[in-house]
C-alpha cells in the first residue's frame, strides 16, 4: 500500500455511510452498518498483506496455494469508538491478535490523554491495523501511532470511517509511513474539532450515549 490516503468509494460503502450520517438513524442500525462498512474497508486495508505458498491437498490434486505469512495480524482498537470497527473486522480475520489504546480528547485543548494501553506481544513482527472511526484533528491518532511505534510496531496501517483534511495532514506530517484507508474525506473541522458534515460523535452513536 504505497499511497498515504485511500478513499474507498465503493457504492455499497457510500450507500451505508449515507444512512449512518443521517441523524434519524437509530443506534442499533448505526452499529450494524458500521460493522458492515468496517468489513468492506478491511478488504482494502488488508490488500497487500504478505503471503507465502503452502502445499495442500484438494479433493482433486496436490497444489501450492497462497496463505498469509508471518505472525498473526494485530488489530488495535483506539477506544472507545474503535471497538465499533473492531466488531466488523474481527469476524473477517478471526485469528488476529487484538490490542487496545485508551485515549480521550481534552475538550479544552483538543489534545489526547492516555488512560489505557494493552497490545499483543512481538508487535514489531506483526502487521498492525489501528482502528478509529473518526480522523478529526489527528491528535489522538498520532498519539496512538506514537505509542504503537514505541511498543515496537513497524508496519502500521490506519483505518477510519471518516477523515478531515486537517487530520490527514497531521498524520502525514507525523507518520508518513502509515497509510490511511477511509470511507470518506469530508470538508473540514468545526470550531470544536468535529468533522463537517460528518456524522456527529461516533462513540455516542455507537453506544447510544451523549
Amino acid at each position: 500500500m504505497s499511497q498515504h490516503l485511500t478513499v474507498v468509494d465503493h457504492p455499497l460503502v457510500q450507500h451505508k455511510l449515507t444512512i449512518m450520517r443521517d441523524v434519524a438513524t437509530p443506534t442499533p442500525e448505526f452499529r450494524r452498518l458500521l460493522q458492515e462498512v468496517a468489513l468492506l474497508l478491511a478488504y482494502e486495508v488488508t490488500r497487500d498483506l504478505p503471503v507465502g505458498a503452502v502445499t495442500i491437498q484438494t479433493p482433486m490434486s496436490e497444489m501450492k496455494a497462497p496463505k498469509l505469512a508471518g505472525k498473526k495480524l494485530a488489530l488495535i482498537s483506539i477506544l472507545r469508538a474503535g471497538n465499533g470497527l473492531l466488531d466488523g473486522v474481527l469476524p473477517l480475520i478471526p485469528s488476529a491478535r487484538v490490542g487496545f489504546v485508551g485515549l480521550y480528547r481534552d475538550e479544552d485543548t483538543l489534545e489526547p490523554v492516555q488512560y489505557y494501553f494493552k497490545v499483543p506481544d512481538a508487535l514489531g513482527e506483526r502487521d498492525v491495523i489501528a482502528l478509529d472511526p473518526m480522523l478529526a484533528t489527528g491528535n489522538s491518532s498520532v498519539a496512538a501511532i506514537d505509542l504503537l511505534k514505541d511498543a515496537g510496531a513497524k508496519r502500521i496501517r490506519f483505518m477510519c470511517l471518516l477523515a478531515a483534511p486537517e487530520g490527514v495532514a497531521r498524520m502525514k506530517d507525523a507518520h508518513p509511513d502509515v497509510p490511511i484507508v477511509t470511507a470518506a474525506l469530508d470538508e473540514r473541522l468545526n470550531e470544536n474539532g468535529y468533522i463537517v458534515p460528518g456524522l456527529g460523535d461516533a462513540g455516542d452513536r455507537i453506544f447510544g450515549t451523549g
